[in-house]
């Protein structure tokens, strides 16, 4: 990650514009101090991606707020249309084709926040080709800055991927939570038990029985030994004699919620 960073600072003489991509789901947490440093003066748009997982309220919240900050802030879903974002870009293009021959953006963000799957929506919306970025649902799939990918024809508009780039050390627990939940850190570093428990802890706090409908199970709970044993039996998690497979149906319930 200082490597990627590093390969970022030497090109940003080159860059036009910052998309800063954050996850929706976790719009605060999933703010690095390190790209403020970064980006410095460059003109910058902030991308909440993975919108269709966020509640809409905490959309509208956010909006406010960064246009308090006269930041602008864009929700999206990248599986649905992006033109938006494009529309960004092409418009700081084509104000000054003098200063912007060639327009060049910079993707950056956080690990596992979507930035290749933005930018591969991107390309498929501004001329219509198929996959640039390398994709996947674990976090660190991009290892170093791409070369440029063409998203635009007329003016020329270029994007440069980056690998995810975490904070050297997260000091708030809570928030190194909710990062290793959205998938931004791997679960094999981070003790999915704890990840669980809170996750089961945040969905109460909902005052919604929801989950029980989304994972099959017939009552509310708020001990994470009483959910895995009812979960487990639902999805026929169990070993040899009839033992709760604990494991499995973590995961499995971790995988649903990022669902």
């Amino acid at each position: 990650m200082a490597k990627g960073l590093k390969q970022m600072r030497d090109q940003m003489r080159t860059i036009d514009l910052i998309i800063e991509t954050r996850d929706a789901r976790i719009p605060l947490s999933s703010i690095n101090m390190e790209f403020e440093r970064l980006v410095g003066s460059k003109d910058r748009l902030i991308v909440y991606n993975k919108a269709d997982l966020a509640p809409v309220e905490i959309q509208l919240m956010v909006q406010e707020e960064m246009a308090k900050r006269q930041q602008r802030a864009i929700f999206t879903d990248t599986t649905k249309s992006v033109s938006h974002i494009l529309d960004v870009a092409v418009d700081i293009a084509r104000r000054d084709p003098v200063k912007y021959p060639q327009f060049s953006i910079m993707v950056v963000g956080m690990p596992n926040v979507g930035k290749s799957s933005l930018i591969n929506a991107l390309r498929r919306t501004g001329i219509n080709r198929g996959k640039a970025a390398s994709t996947g649902a674990k976090p660190g799939v991009t290892r170093a800055v791409s070369s440029k990918i063409k998203v635009f024809d007329k003016p020329p508009v270029y994007l440069l991927d980056t690998p995810g780039v975490m904070m050297p050390h997260i000091p708030d627990t809570i928030t190194a939570i909710k990062v290793a939940l959205t998938g931004g850190i791997k679960d094999n570093i981070a003790d999915e038990s704890v990840l669980a428990d809170y996750l089961l802890f945040r969905l109460n706090r909902l005052d919604s029985t929801n989950y029980c409908q989304a994972l099959g199970i017939e009552r509310p709970t708020d001990d994470i030994h009483e959910l895995v044993e009812m979960l487990a039996r639902k999805i026929g998690a169990l070993r040899h004699g009839g033992e709760i497979d604990i494991d499995k149906t973590l995961q499995f319930f971790l995988k649903a919620f990022r669902q």
